[in-house]
């Protein structure tokens, strides 16, 4: 683990990895298991992107393992399956780190707020928690449990993977319990009816596993196992989140191991340390950083006694290969030559052999006729035995050389991998002799930029001696006019002229310098020449890759296209499914009960039909676009779920509606159901894609709506300019039935305390006492309400009048004059409630019914202020 963080990938791990007889030891493949497992949790991130490239041969080598039906062959099976399921997971999830360890903040990220990307990860968690489960049962089903097998090498040898499987697990089962929550707050229940299954199935391994784990002395002291709850969480109550608790695997600090601990401290070293180690663990002679202390010249020179050597080794690697292919190729002729040697010898042997059976019947015929027959026949029985035993030896030698041939045979084998080692040793040397010439093309720039410095001092040496020549001639002129001036110059004259030797001298030493500045440019020209044609040779191969890379990106892209059509058409055989389910309920004779209101209706209806629209757009840019599908399948799942819930609550408000338009209402819904199933099954076919058009579900939406809009209450049949009118009508008529109901109520007391005595007057008295007490306070809201009344139509009207204010506000004063209505009402239905109760004829039962109804009324006069 801290190579890989080192080397900033796992290139060593898996060269090293290579060289060992995975696939001849099981031993040895558990252990390989255990230590990539632990690598992909704490190694190097680089690490999955080194190991993916091995996928294909850890598949071969778990169904090798899987024909050993004993012993460690079945447990790697699983475990290489387990990797690969892990590499795949990662691969298609980059977010998710190796060890797993998210919030419920990445974990959202991870899933981009999609309900599709949050399913289809679902799915792949419960694909990888399989797996682990898979491993953790056969591992404890090949273990002796009525043993103490945790204390023995050989039980630890097979339990000390399962502490890394401890740890994926506990994490991919708190995600995928937090998952499937947030599916169930999207999704309807039924939808996720297999998720809850699996998972179920999954909880209860898992539950039975941690708790077989938590009893063995092996796992005591190295790790603490979360216990599960007992019964698993109820996905259909949201509020059951809270009480999800998640498990938490602990790791004692004193049972550390060294290759469990985390990477705390790295010593800093010295940089020439760091090349010469890097040189020595990877093969590579030269490091990065060498490139910033070395001279130039150094450097060019020991890269090119660097490649020579490598070119040097590889030569002794292909001499070394074909001696040693010549030197088997010589012993199979050998082989080949006394193998036909000696089936010769033994087809003579054979034929010999007939002709002296052929003989010994002839002599047998002869034997009854003379002695001398007899005679010769035993001379040729005896014959005919040394011959046998002869065939015999033949035979045995025959059967020593074909077992030699074999032996050969495996001998050859083994040269044949060691050629094969010699050949990935090869490529190592080609990749590094890349690497080489990547480093020299660093260098080739620095030096092509060094030159570029040298020219321009070149430049500004030339400048200074064209100014020294300048200021020569200077010199020789005052030298001319100081000559007439006489002796007393002479002193300055010869000063001068040793001046301008030095500056002769100087000159000189430019044009040198100047020369040997040319040379050398002339130099790094050739040698900037020579990089130019390397150089266009690399990018001809890397043209060819990118051509290459180009092909396998159009082939991906195609089988990109044919698995976005099957999820398309996937996801509108479910929708369709989904919207014949709502047509097959309206023939349910349970559905009958189910009422609806119209508003409701025309409120799914709405819905639905913005739902066709977005769905249209969405289609038309899939069709110009058939590579993004993003737009395309949410709208798909929504617009199932909107026609199919506008299908039940259409049918449903038609329970409650007149004949004539709850027929309209459900054929109207039927024919919805029946032009959605259509366009759907449109989608699903490859060829009407392009034809498919959802404007007669858009036409029998309208319909559905205009019936709504039918079947939706009326108002009051009123003039506008009437409404005014009534509002003070209706409020002065409420305060008359308040006031009449408060006298008469007062004139029953009075009746009540004349003829009533004892525990009858006492609860007469309390009974119209509270409805007295209840008609001042509807008197005093009643009072209250014309008040706010009149504070809300002047502060509204403007420069209008208030019966203008009325009609322009119609449906507020409609609910004021409904409330107004209810309230006078309820007043004097309560007084003839208490007069019957007062003289023994009513029930207490009505004056609370009275008394609830008064209080909906009051709650309906107070919205109505409100609004």
């Amino acid at each position: 683990i801290l190579g890989t963080h080192h080397e900033k990938g796992a290139q060593t791990f898996w060269s090293v990895v290579n060289r060992l007889p995975l696939s001849g030891n099981a031993v040895l493949c558990w252990k390989f298991c255990h230590v990539f497992h632990k690598l992909l949790r704490d190694g190097h991130s680089n690490v999955l992107k080194d190991s993916v490239r091995y996928k294909n041969e850890l598949s071969d080598m778990s169904r090798m393992w899987g024909h050993l039906s004993e012993g460690y062959g079945q447990l790697c099976s699983i475990y290489l399956k387990l990797l690969r399921t892990k590499m795949e997971f990662h691969t298609k999830n980059p977010r998710f780190p190796g060890n797993l360890q998210m919030s419920d903040r990445q974990l959202d990220e991870a899933g981009e707020n999609d309900v599709n990307n949050f399913f289809q990860l679902t799915v792949e968690m419960f694909d990888y928690l399989e797996w682990e489960l898979n491993l953790f049962q056969t591992v404890f089903n090949s273990l002796d449990m009525s043993r103490s097998v945790s204390v023995t090498a050989a039980g630890q040898c097979r339990l000390a993977p399962l502490i890394q499987v401890i740890l994926d697990c506990s994490h991919l089962y708190d995600y995928t319990v937090k998952l499937l929550f947030k599916l169930h707050s999207c999704l309807p229940a039924d939808t996720l009816q297999g998720h809850r299954d699996r998972f179920l199935e999954q909880f209860r391994k898992l539950k039975d596993l941690f708790y077989r784990s938590s009893n063995l002395q092996y796992f005591k002291r190295l790790i603490q196992i979360p216990q599960l709850p007992e019964n698993p969480p109820n996905f259909l109550r949201a509020s059951a989140l809270s009480e999800h608790i998640s498990p938490v695997v602990v790791i004692p600090a004193e049972a550390s191991s060294p290759d469990s601990e985390p990477i705390t401290d790295l010593v800093e070293m010295d940089t020439a340390a760091q090349v010469s180690h890097g040189a020595a663990s990877s093969g590579l002679p030269l490091g990065g950083i060498w490139v910033s202390l070395l001279p130039r010249d150094r450097l060019i020179e020991q890269l090119y006694r660097e490649i020579a050597a490598l070119k040097e080794e590889l030569e002794n690697f292909k001499a070394e290969g074909e001696r040693r292919a010549l030197q088997l190729r010589g012993r199979i002729s050998e082989l080949e030559a006394e193998l036909a040697e000696q089936r010769h010898l033994k087809q003579q042997a054979l034929d010999e052999s007939e002709f002296l059976r052929a003989e010994l019947e002839e002599l047998k015929k002869q034997r009854e006729d003379t002695e001398k027959a007899q005679r010769s026949l035993t001379e040729i029985e005896r014959k005919a035995q040394a011959n046998e035993q002869r065939y015999t030896k033949l035979k045995e030698k025959y059967s020593e050389l074909v077992q030699n041939h074999a032996d050969l045979l495996r001998k050859n084998a083994e040269v044949t991998k060691q050629v094969t080692v010699a050949r990935q040793a090869q490529g190592d040397v080609e990749r590094e002799k890349k690497e080489l010439e990547d480093s020299f093309q660093r260098v080739s720039e620095q030096a092509q930029r060094k030159s570029q410095e040298q020219t321009e001092v070149l430049e500004t040496l030339k400048r200074e001696l064209a100014a020294s020549k300048q200021e020569l001639q200077a010199l020789q002129g005052t030298l001319e006019s100081s000559t007439q001036l006489g002796a007393e110059q002479t002193t300055r004259i010869a000063s001068l002229e040793q001046e301008r030797d030095s500056l002769s001298q100087a000159a000189e030493q430019h044009g040198e310098e100047m020369a040997a500045l040319r040379a050398e440019l002339q130099q790094l020209r050739d040698t900037l020449s020579s990089e130019k044609e390397s150089s266009k040779k690399v990018l001809e191969t890397l043209q060819t890759q990118l051509k290459d890379k180009e092909d396998v990106e159009q082939a991906l892209q195609q089988r990109l296209s044919k698995e976005q059509l099957a999820l398309l058409q996937g996801t509108a055989r479910e929708a369709e499914q989904m919207v014949q389910d709502s047509l097959s309920r309206l023939e349910d004779p349970t559905h009958i009960s189910c009422t609806s209101s119209a508003d409701y209706l025309l409120s799914r209806t709405l819905a639905a039909s913005e739902c066709v629209e977005r769905l249209q757009d969405a289609h038309s840019k899939y069709l110009s676009d058939r590579t993004d599908m993003s737009s395309l399948l949410p709208c798909v799942a929504l617009f199932a779920h909107l026609i199919s819930d506008t299908i039940l609550q259409g049918s449903a408000t038609s329970h409650t509606a007149p004949m004539e338009p709850a027929d309209r209402l459900l054929e109207a819904c039927k024919q919805c159901g029946s032009e959605a199933v259509s366009y759907l099954g449109a989608l699903r076919e490859p060829g009407s894609l392009e034809g498919a058009d959802c404007t007669p579900v858009r036409n029998c939406l309208s319909r559905i709506c205009a019936i709504g809009e039918a079947l939706r209450p009326k108002g009051l049949d009123v003039k506008q300019e009437e409404l005014g009118d009534l509002v003070d009508k209706d409020m002065a008529a409420s305060s008359a039935a308040i006031e009449t109901a408060a006298a008469r109520i007062e004139e029953m007391l009075s009746k009540a305390r004349a003829g009533d005595t004892g525990v009858k007057l006492e609860v007469n008295e309390r009974i119209l006492g509270s409805c007295t007490d209840l008609m001042q306070a509807i008197q005093v809201l009643v009072l209250t309400s014309k008040d706010l009344q009149r504070e809300i139509v002047e502060s509204g009207r403007g420069a209008a009048s208030p019966k203008e204010f009325y009609a322009k506000n119609s449906r507020w004063t409609e609910g004021l004059i409904s409330a107004s209505k209810a309230v006078g009402w309820g007043a004097t239905v309560m007084v003839d409630a208490a007069d019957l109760v007062v003289q023994g004829k009513g029930k207490f039962e009505e004056l609370m019914v009275c008394s609830h109804e008064i209080a909906a009324s009051t709650a309906q006069l107070v919205a109505a202020s409100k609004v």
